[in-house]
């Protein structure tokens, strides 16, 4: 590879569309901040980008023990069906389940050889996810190498992430940036896009934690699940935590109230003035109600079409191989890349 070719490739490549890579891990059903804080904006943008989409299931594996097989097949085709039902459309986009493009892995080890020690064990979530444990799995220390293999077989320009992620991204970096030291130029150095703030969604129960998948399982009031029914709907939003005041001006309210009129104002589009404006005055059980409708006319046709698509395991299986084929034949072309500067392959 020239320099030019080489400094050419390291600078974002593609420049009339960047290219983005995102995914989510097949834990729980997604919630509402999940839609509002990456599926909405993914779909609303998915004309402005040559985007992939993975449901990273490998990611699953850290913690083995928690793991149930067939819990993970199916969870993994149902997160990618959501994808789907929130509006991606697979013409657009690739959307592929991660263990069906081996090429992770095999990266995932050729990058894991040359990341040091230490960078590893200074990830905060690793310290966070580990406090406690009698026994950590290894894959639970080397996970930020697979998720950077996920990024960087694709040459991805952008990540979309939470802040909590940035740090990964950053990482990410950093070992294209030694790899590319050691064996020459191969790597696009990725940046970490953070999504416009607004749609930071509190959990209704206590809105002073982010609402969470792993939380819902405990307590089942706590967040607003995507395929919620009807009734658990209206139980988890009538009853979310509010005060014994009626003050609706936003940078005045409790944190309870600026969840719901944060919740109200990403779906229906307004300002948390205007919203705040419109029920002055007016008792929380009003503003809940208003919530409950706009959060039933978002999540119904997204239930609806999530079931469609579960009915049809043959027709979702076909949409996901051929996503697969599609992030095959990128990630192949990277992978030769990887090998080649390392001296392993044909």
């Amino acid at each position: 590879m020239t320099d030019s070719a080489a400094a050419a490739l390291r600078e974002a490549p593609h420049v009339d569309r960047p290219r983005v890579l995102s995914g989510m891990q097949p834990t729980d059903a997604l919630h509402l901040g999940n839609y509002l804080g990456a599926l909405r904006q993914w779909v609303e943008r998915q004309d402005e980008r040559d985007a992939l989409f993975c449901v990273v299931d490998l990611h699953a594996l850290t913690v083995p023990e928690a793991v149930d097989p067939a819990t993970l097949r199916h969870r993994s085709r149902a997160v990618a069906a959501l994808y789907f039902a929130c509006g991606l459309d697979p013409e657009r986009n690739v959307v592929f389940l991660q263990s069906h493009v081996p090429e992770h892995a095999e990266c995932s080890w050729i990058l894991t050889c040359t990341t040091p020690l230490g960078w590893l064990y200074r990830m905060t979530q690793f310290k966070a996810k580990s406090e406690g444990r009698d026994s950590v799995g290894a894959g639970l220390l080397t996970y930020p190498v697979l998720q950077a293999a996920d990024i960087l077989l694709y040459d991805a320009d952008e990540v979309p992430v939470g802040e909590d992620q940035v740090q990964h991204v950053e990482l990410t970096r950093d070992i294209a940036m030694r790899f590319n030291h050691l064996f020459g130029d191969t790597f696009v150095l990725p940046r970490a896009v953070v999504p416009a703030a607004g749609a930071r969604i509190m959990g209704l129960d206590d809105p002073t934690e982010k609402m969470s998948k792993s939380i819902m399982v405990e307590r089942p009031g706590h967040g607003i699940g995507l395929l919620d029914p009807p009734d658990v709907l209206k139980k988890t939003i009538m009853s979310a935590v509010t005060d014994s005041q009626r003050e609706f001006r936003f940078e005045h309210a409790s944190p309870g109230v600026r969840n719901l009129l944060t919740i109200l104002a990403s779906l229906v589009g307004e300002s948390h003035e205007t919203i705040s404006e419109r029920f002055g005055g007016r008792g929380y059980g009003d503003l809940k109600k208003a919530v409950l409708e706009a959060v039933s006319e978002t999540v119904t046709p997204i239930r609806e079409r999530f079931e469609a698509l579960m009915d049809d395991p043959v027709e979702l299986d076909r949409i996901l191989e051929r996503g697969a084929a599609a992030a095959r034949e990128r990630a192949s072309a990277t992978l030769q890349r990887v090998k080649a500067a390392v001296g392993v392959g044909g």
